[in-house]
Formats: structure tokens, sequence, C-alpha cells
């Protein structure tokens, strides 16, 4: 794996924990492919934490029914016990409907233990669509 992107002199190719041994690229691809989506769940959260202290929170109510304002729910942990558990159910059904179809590309019959951007053939974490799309410049201006 020396001469994939990422490694970089004078370190070179870097697995700790020796997870690459065995020399199976299908489960290095997915490791990869994990490993972004990972940070990028990362970045959210940390996002998720720091726009609601610097901006402010949504107006309205997060459980109308019972009466939870977006203001009433803390920032960070204390979130956890603020938030109804159907709440929680929602987002982590929302969660698995994304990594069951890849942003909405159809149901991938990709197996177990893949992540549906490793189909497409684009590298992992790349479901084809990128949010900068509209900035990249061609020879006749953005597209």
């Amino acid at each position: 794996f020396e001469n994939e992107l990422g490694v970089q002199a004078p370190y070179g190719f870097w697995d700790p924990l020796d997870l690459t041994a065995d020399g199976n690229k299908e489960n290095f691809l997915r490791r990869r492919a994990v490993e972004i989506k990972h940070g990028r769940v990362s970045m959210y959260a940390c996002i998720g934490y720091l726009v609601p202290e610097s901006i402010g929170k949504f107006p309205g109510y997060l459980s109308p029914s019972q009466g939870i304002k977006f203001s009433d729910v803390p920032n960070g942990l204390g979130a956890l016990s603020k938030v109804p558990m159907v709440g929680w159910a929602q987002i982590i059904l929302f969660c698995g409907l994304i990594e069951n179809t890849g942003f909405f590309q159809g149901r991938q019959n990709i197996g177990i233990m893949k992540d549906a951007s490793m189909t497409n053939g684009l590298g992992p974490g790349n479901y084809g669509f990128g949010w900068l799309r509209a900035l990249q410049k061609t020879e006749t201006g953005p597209k």
C-alpha cells in the first residue's frame, strides 16, 4: 500500500496496528471509506455544537406535543436527556437511510461491511457530487 493516496515521506504508509498486514485491498478500501465517513460525522458534530452557540438556535418547538422548544435544549451531552426518544429514533432512522442508499442514489446491493460510495468507482467517500462543484472552473468558466 506504499503507492496509495495519502502516503507521505519520510514516514511512508502509516499503519501502527498492522491492520493491512494481510494485504487485502478490499479491506483496505473499506477501512479508508469508513475513516472518511467517521471524519465527516465528527466534523458535523463539531459544527452542530458550535453553530447554536455562535448563531443561535432555531425558533419554535422541537416537540410541540411535549412543549419542548429548541431554546430549551442545551448543547453537548446535556441534549441527550432533553430530546425525546422519538426524536433520537428519527435521527437514527435517517442516518440508516443515508447509509443504506448512499445519499438517495437508490438501494445499494453492496454487501456487508461496505460503504455505498465504494460501488461507483469514484473512490471511498466520493458519492459523485460535491457541494462545491458549482465553484469548479472549466475552460469556459464556472460549471
